[in-house]
């Protein structure tokens, strides 16, 4: 089913678009997920806005994760976005609701497809895994959990929801990298995981763009009826070192 928000486009040009995404959609298209039909998944969804042209893709997000992210238009664009982020000159945050009393923390580990139990997750052997590094920093503590900001230097699958729920403190609406008894999740209507801000230079024209994505109305419903102050997120986002 398609999901009842729309994506928005944040700036479309002959090389780039960027777009908002919103939760409960898919970035692309997974082989022998029927979840993912084609004709619902966000690239798709993109090709039809743009006149049938075909987007690039050079970033993904979870289906349940929100915010924003960039897709190539050109070949050539979707080369210089991918060397971009491959020498982490990509700017993200996000914003995450955590379990618990979280710490700020630079989470280090290799990231394996199959950690021995069939669940992404890390391992001790490098060879069997990527490397994947994720800054944590609080930013309010709530009841029962901690409004996180997370910055990325790699991009691997899952990797904030591993690293975190690793560490004790798996998202709030996480669904599978848990750990946590019933009792003690906080419910929630989504992954509480938004991808706040990114920032890239313009593969053509080279200049440094920078796109800001507050998180939309559940995130902030359940940072208000966790105590939190919904209106100083933005701030808190970009002040805080």
């Amino acid at each position: 089913m398609p999901t009842a928000e729309e994506p928005e486009l944040l700036h479309v040009d002959a090389h780039v678009v960027v777009v908002r995404k919103p939760a409960g959609i898919a970035s692309v298209p997974f082989p022998g997920d029927p979840a993912t039909a084609r004709e619902w998944t966000l690239v798709d969804l993109l090709a039809r806005r743009l006149g049938g042209r075909a987007v690039r893709v050079v970033q993904r997000l979870d289906r349940e994760t929100s915010g924003v992210l960039v897709f190539a238009r050109t070949r050539e664009a979707e080369e210089r976005l991918r060397h971009q982020f491959r020498q982490h000159r990509v700017q993200r945050l996000y914003l995450a609701l955590a379990h618990g009393a979280v710490r700020a923390a630079t989470f280090r580990s290799h990231l394996a497809e199959d950690r021995g139990d069939g669940r992404r997750g890390s391992t001790h052997n490098a060879r069997l895994g990527r490397l994947a590094i994720t800054h944590v920093t609080p930013l309010a503590a709530l009841r029962g959990a901690t409004l996180v900001r997370c910055r990325l230097e790699t991009g691997r699958t899952h990797q904030i929801r591993i690293h975190l729920a690793e560490r004790g403190h798996p998202l709030v609406g996480e669904r599978v990298y848990g750990g946590m008894p019933p009792a003690a999740r906080i419910p929630a209507p989504r992954l509480m995981l938004h991808a706040a801000l990114l920032g890239f230079v313009h593969p053509a024209r080279e200049e440094p763009l920078c796109f800001l994505d507050p998180p939309p109305a559940a995130f902030l419903d359940l940072v208000a009826r966790l105590g939190g102050d919904p209106g100083k997120i933005a701030g808190d986002l970009l002040e805080q070192p």
